[in-house]
């Protein structure tokens, strides 16, 4: 066993020592003696390597442990920035458009007019939905919760591919180009049409099946599916396309977040994308995760109102409330995201008008920002504060606003899926843990064992005492 004493040497860059010229680390255990020169890679070690002093690394939450190699998204969380494929996420918002920034999440490269267009077209001739999973959202209750919804029918669409399953025709599904191509156009052609369909069942509307062949972009097509009341001439209006079409980008991918986290260890086991996707909804509807701008939005319509926030704040420094939207695992200074969404909003208000919630976000910001409770903490806004104002402002009921950042997530996702399976290090997933049961014990016959865990056989439901109580007066 190690000793807790063992110590890591990190050697100086500018002294280090070097093994055929590369980077190394010294690990040293105090109580043996023991020492092991480690390969530094990115400034990185290998965790296998601690195995060979018998040490495993303990990271709850992953905190410190890198899972893969990837060169999509790169986030230096200090200075606050954020580049897909090394294009700043500032540039990406107020110059592209989502599919073009799809594009070169899956592709590596910003796309030419051509291949654009090409591949624009290409996806929007994927948005129609076969007619069993349609069914399928006309059977669910109308009050469903619109990603409960969108796990099941993600599921439900990775059975209607067969052929694309490597279950069924095994784990060489995915070598071929062409049929990881067709999940992709796939993915992102059904994502919003599953959206939009949801939202229409859940206001009791006819569903507006996509408007293929026109001018409409990707965006532009979804929007015409929420609102469009039987007019296939109806365009949503430009500075609200726009809007919404910058969310998606700037929700597109934040290297391994714990839905995008997923989506590498589900396809890990070899599972269909479709249900690695399914999965992956599922972690992002955790109000931790992709649930937080609808939190954000509960927290400050319990607020309430302006003058109620120093009140808030002062529970929240006492523990006694949560503070949603703000700090981040990854920021440790301001979101880049967070700016650039809170001008959006401004810009939505102009036409969709002004929400009273904005003005207890406005004030909850401004004492947030100049308490030094929270710049200690380094608790600044992050992109869920102002997204959920913005999809309040559009209209969009609370519970719907995780779907909108699946939609933006999709490309993410997919990249994240086509980056597994050329790894040349993929694995199983299957992490370690640090065993602190019980020793091996004997077995007890049940007549001779004494009860001592906290499980109680005394507490019946009002309802199975009414049942019970039923079959009791019919036996008589």
């Amino acid at each position: 066993m190690v000793s807790s004493e063992a110590s890591l040497h990190y050697v100086r860059q500018d002294s280090i020592e070097t093994t055929k010229n590369k980077k190394t680390l010294k690990v040293v255990d105090k109580q043996t003696g023991q020492e092991l020169t480690l390969e530094l890679h990115n400034n990185t070690i290998r965790a296998v390597d601690l195995a060979k002093l018998g040490v495993t690394l303990y990271d709850p939450g992953f905190l410190n442990t890198a899972s893969c190699i990837s060169r999509i998204t790169y986030i230096d969380g200090d200075k606050g920035i954020l580049r897909y494929r090394g294009y700043p996420i500032e540039e990406l918002a107020e110059k592209s458009t989502f599919m073009e920034v799809s594009f070169l999440l899956l592709y590596g490269e910003l796309p030419t007019s051509r291949e654009l267009e090409h591949f624009s077209h290409r996806v929007l001739r994927h948005t129609f939905l076969k007619q069993s999973l349609v069914d399928i959202i006309k059977a669910t209750p109308k009050d469903a919760h619109p990603m409960g919804l969108l796990v099941s029918m993600l599921a439900a669409e990775g059975t209607l591919y067969p052929d694309a399953n490597p279950a069924i025709n095994g784990d060489d599904v995915y070598s071929s180009p062409r049929a990881r191509e067709k999940q992709i156009l796939r993915l992102l052609g059904t994502m919003p049409t599953l959206a939009a369909f949801i939202y229409r069942h859940k206001m009791g509307r006819p569903f507006n099946y996509p408007a293929y062949g026109g001018s409409r972009s990707y965006t532009e097509n979804f929007m015409y599916m929420l609102d469009s009341m039987e007019d296939p001439s109806y365009r949503p209006n430009a500075t609200l396309v726009k809007a919404l079409d910058t969310l998606f980008v700037l929700h597109a991918d934040h290297e391994l977040n714990c839905s995008t986290a997923a989506v590498r260890h589900l396809t890990s086991s070899g599972v269909d994308v479709f249900t690695a996707f399914s999965g992956a909804a599922g972690a992002l509807y955790g109000p931790l995760h992709g649930g937080a701008n609808e939190a954000v939005l509960r927290m400050l319509e319990k607020i309430g109102s302006v003058d109620k926030v120093p009140a808030f704040i002062e529970a929240v420094k006492n523990r006694k409330a949560r503070l949603m939207g703000f700090g981040h695992r990854v920021y440790k200074s301001y979101d880049p995201r967070a700016r650039i969404v809170r001008k959006l909003a401004y810009q939505v208000f102009e036409i969709c008008g002004r929400d009273p919630l904005i003005e207890i976000a406005t004030k909850l910001e401004e004492h947030a920002l100049k308490d030094n409770y929270f710049i200690e903490r380094k608790l600044y806004p992050n992109v869920d504060f102002y997204s959920g104002l913005i999809y309040k402002a559009m209209g969009f009921p609370t519970d719907f606003f995780t779907i909108l950042f699946a939609i933006g997530r999709t490309p993410g996702w997919l990249a994240h899926w086509l980056e597994y399976l050329d790894d040349p290090d993929k694995k199983i997933a299957r992490p370690r843990q640090n065993y602190l049961g019980s020793d091996e014990r004997s077995y007890i016959p049940i007549t001779q064992r004494n009860s001592s865990v906290k499980y109680s056989t005394d507490y019946v439901s009002p309802a199975e005492k009414r049942r019970v109580n039923g079959f009791a007066v019919a036996k008589m």
